[in-house]
């Protein structure tokens, strides 16, 4: 092998340090996608051990990317909340009309495990972390877009609000913890569209109190 081959060879080969990255970074991925679907099923006081196990990683593998079960809670609750609006971004530019977006939203955000938000209204979440705020602001926004072109075009109530509508979902997609809920979804899909047919415009009932928004829910869990 001549000394321009070996070059040649060295400087294609792909460095290991990018494998590496590329590794952490599954690594990263899976975890979160494991933790979502453990704390959603379980509750937030899930066992480590159980989310390492669901990723295919070891121990140590875990605790290199997340330092604490907060650290963990907190990506999974910022993962699932930008996703869930980038849906609901989505839905809102591809679909026929806002009620078929608002109804695309509601499924992709089941699928996306909603529940797994929970965390965020707690006392021991940190509402003023700047990545947080960022990302409810975002999911309130894109919400709100699709609530009122709805309203707007009146195939929505409007006697109701995004707090109205997140709370339900939240609540639909989110098994009672420690019940490993097995085939909970074909449930929840059936929920969901009843919850649906409820929020279609012309109202069939007079809702009592007023409609909630999400800073309502933020005062009320202060």
């Amino acid at each position: 092998m001549t000394v321009d081959t070996v070059a040649t060879t060295s400087s294609t080969r792909p460095p290991r340090t990018v494998r590496l990255r590329a590794d952490a970074t599954r690594n990263r991925e899976r975890i979160v996608a494991a933790a979502r679907e453990a704390i959603v099923e379980f509750g937030p006081d899930v066992p480590l051990d159980e989310v390492a196990r669901r990723a295919g990683v070891g121990n140590a593998t875990l605790y290199r990317h997340f330092t604490d079960r907060a650290e963990l809670i907190r990506q999974v609750t910022l993962s699932v909340m930008a996703t869930t609006a980038e849906r609901a971004e989505d839905a809102l530019a591809q679909e026929p009309d806002a009620f078929s977006a608002l109804r695309r939203f509601v499924f992709e955000a089941a699928e996306e495990r909603i529940g797994a938000m929970c965390p965020m209204l707690s006392d021991a979440f940190d509402r003023q972390d700047p990545a947080v705020t960022q990302q409810v602001d975002r999911l309130e926004r894109s919400v709100i877009a699709i609530m009122d072109r709805a309203q707007g075009d009146g195939l929505l109530r409007t006697d109701i609000a995004v707090g109205d509508l997140m709370v339900a979902l939240t609540q639909l997609t989110r098994p009672l913890p420690g019940t490993g809920c097995v085939g909970f979804d074909r449930f929840v899909h059936r929920h969901l569209q009843l919850f649906l047919d409820g929020l279609r415009a012309p109202a069939g009932s007079v809702l009592v109190g007023t409609a909630a928004t999400l800073e309502d829910l933020k005062a009320g869990n202060k």
